[in-house]
């Protein structure tokens, strides 16, 4: 076999080290935070190209000043979303100032004032019939200044004199911006010509088109921490099972990600911790609450007997949280760690945030979700994609892999037994069978 020259290695590596920012931060600008790796994807524009489109389905443009590769996205509720400085999910009121800003500055002039700017998106709204809050009062002004500022990081919008954020200052203040109007018509991914709504862009964008299970597959892996084989389709789980080795490679190759399969599913891992937006263990008073919830409902709620059908195990994907069982938890968590691990005052006061929050980073992470319908019974699925198994094909049934009632509640996934702190070892015996016992692991 012959080995591969330094060459060879240098020329692998630069690829990949492109490839993994342009994952990470899809636009990347000559002049922004990452210009030092821009030079990178410049040199290797062609092969970039050709691979993201090969694997994941994506379009890559790459200009003089930026490069951007559209993601396509995976339905709804499963996109990357924005969040203000102080770390604030955006609300439906911010990206519809968003959109609007958008909407304007593809043809505005090189230059404006922010208050010909303002004057123009109030104006953009009154002709799309959308309804604002009040650009006039405290709240609708922070939440315009949060959009125009996700804008100024994007390098759409340049602050030449002034700041956005005078908008929510007392007093008329006033700035002069730059309009960088090539970047302001790119931003959008989605087919906006052919979607009759937002529901049906992002509908649209989600779809695989000509990849099918193929493109859909390699997407989920790349772009959410775990897939779980009934967050697939039939002819979707009969691709991955049949080619999740051969895929690992390739992304192993392409991204430095590292494949993890399990009987419940299987995960990319990256060893560098880059290629996330999501962090547990972390810092902050949601991110030590969610650690310490979620290993004690594995502790609980851990099932008998998981295992794969083909070994004559149970596939068990989640299992049902019962009724209380979070609210009880976090009130143990809060009143064992909440003074002495110094947590936020404000959560300690109100356990509904609190609760709120840490679900919402444990559903993030994908290691519990909502009850409810899923993708391998056909919820979500873009119009006429649900796919034919090839004759005479079979896969894992996951019928009744986790809790499907479709009520309200919770669903305690099996990716969540990564963060117990015990675990089972089963050694065969010859003569005595398999024994069971118990270890612990520090978190």
């Amino acid at each position: 076999m012959t080995l591969p020259s330094a060459h060879d290695v240098a020329l692998a590596t630069e690829r990949r080290t492109a490839a993994r920012l342009l994952l990470a931060h899809p636009l990347v600008t000559s002049d922004g935070p990452h210009a030092d790796l821009f030079p990178l994807v410049r040199r290797h524009a062609d092969w970039l190209r050709g691979r993201f489109q090969q694997v994941l389905g994506y379009r890559l443009l790459v200009d003089s000043s930026y490069a951007r590769l559209f993601k396509a996205g995976l339905g709804a509720r499963s996109g990357h979303r924005l969040v203000r400085s102080t770390g604030t999910p955006f609300t439906p009121h911010t990206y519809a100032c968003l959109a609007l800003a958008l909407s304007v500055l593809v043809t505005a002039p090189e230059q404006l004032l922010l208050s010909q700017l303002v004057a123009d998106i109030r104006a953009a709204a009154a002709d799309a019939d959308v309804e604002l809050e009040e650009t006039g009062r405290a709240a609708g002004k922070r939440t315009l200044v949060a959009a125009l500022r996700q804008l100024v990081e994007w390098g759409v919008l340049i602050e030449t004199h002034g700041h956005v954020g005078v908008i929510a200052q007392e007093g008329d203040g006033e700035a002069l911006i730059t309009v960088d109007r090539e970047l302001a018509r790119v931003i959008v991914a989605g087919p906006l010509a052919q979607s009759r709504d937002g529901a049906d862009l992002v509908r649209r964008a989600a779809d695989p088109g000509f990849g099918g299970p193929r493109t859909y597959v390699r997407r989920m892996l790349v772009e959410t921490p775990v897939v779980h084989l009934d967050e697939l389709t039939d002819s979707e789980r009969d691709w991955l099972r049949t080619r999740q080795r051969r895929e690992g490679q390739a992304f192993l190759e392409l991204l430095g990600l590292e494949t993890e399969i399990r009987a419940e599913g299987v995960a990319l891992v990256d060893p560098e911790e880059e290629l996330t937006d999501l962090h547990l263990p972390g810092t902050g008073t949601v991110a030590q609450a969610a650690l310490l919830l979620v290993e004690r409902l594995v502790e609980r709620l851990r099932p008998a007997e998981p295992g794969h059908p083909a070994t004559g195990g149970v596939l068990v994907v989640g299992v049902a949280v019962p009724d209380g069982a979070v609210d009880g938890l976090l009130a143990e968590l809060v009143a064992e760690y909440g003074q002495r691990g110094n947590w936020q005052r404000g959560y300690l006061e109100d356990p509904d945030a609190l609760r709120e929050a840490v679900l919402d980073l444990l559903s993030r992470m994908r290691l519990i979700a909502p009850a409810g319908p899923l993708r391998s019974e056909g919820a979500g699925l873009p119009e006429q994609r649900a796919g034919e198994l090839p004759e005479g094909r079979q896969v894992t049934d996951v019928r009744t892999a986790r809790p499907g009632d479709g009520g309200a509640g919770w669903v305690l996934l099996a990716s969540a037994a990564r963060y117990a702190t015990r675990v089972t070892v089963r050694a065969i015996d010859r003569r005595h069978g398999p024994t069971d016992t118990q270890q612990e692991l520090p978190l």
